[in-house]
């Protein structure tokens, strides 16, 4: 994009402002990134920091190989990928076994579900999903993306990304089904 190629130049050249640009311009992708990973307000504050430092670092080794959103989405992956993995917080799961727990969810017989309670209920249970899944729901369906460039970003091949993102996508439809039966009981 042009007025990517632009916008590092300018940085590159010394222009403060061109980064503030930058930042600008990517801090919802980056904040989605973090947000969908990160449950801790201050840990998340202090990623999105962390990861401009980086993409402020590494400017100068871009070299426009691929678009500037998945090059920024990939420092935000792996960053965030390793503070959790740093803080013990990353584990692995066994992504056939993922199992949630209506009771975590807390819904309440004498309300009824609108549209925000049903908003707030979909997130929740995507922060339940494994990593992974959480992941490639968010860049596709948040950011935009492409398979291939949720594949660069989070180094899955393309056939992984569409195998975790339809089993999300099967994941959440089975769980709002659940929760939806239940509601009708009460």
């Amino acid at each position: 994009m042009k007025d990517d190629h632009t916008l590092v130049r300018r940085i590159l050249e010394g222009d403060h402002t061109a980064f503030r640009e930058l930042v600008k311009a990517y801090e919802k992708l980056v904040f989605h990134m973090v947000n969908r990973l990160v449950d801790r307000k201050e840990d998340r504050e202090d990623l999105c920091q962390e990861i401009f430092l980086k993409v402020y670092r590494n400017l100068p080794k871009f070299k426009f190989q691929s678009q500037l959103s998945t090059w920024i989405a990939s420092i935000a992956y792996r960053t965030t990928i390793n503070h959790l993995r740093k803080h013990k917080k990353y584990q692995e799961t066994d992504l056939d076994e993922v199992s949630f727990s209506l009771d975590d969810i807390h819904l309440n017989a004498d309300y009824r579900i609108d549209r925000q309670h049903i908003h707030q209920h979909i997130h929740q249970m995507i922060r339940q999903l494994p990593i992974q899944y959480r992941t490639v729901l968010t860049l596709y369906h948040l950011e935009e993306m492409s398979y291939a460039e949720i594949g660069e970003i989070s180094e899955m091949p393309e056939g992984t990304v569409k195998n975790y993102l339809f089993r999300a996508r099967k994941l959440l439809k089975e769980k709002l089904e659940m929760m939806f039966k239940k509601e009708e009981l009460l």
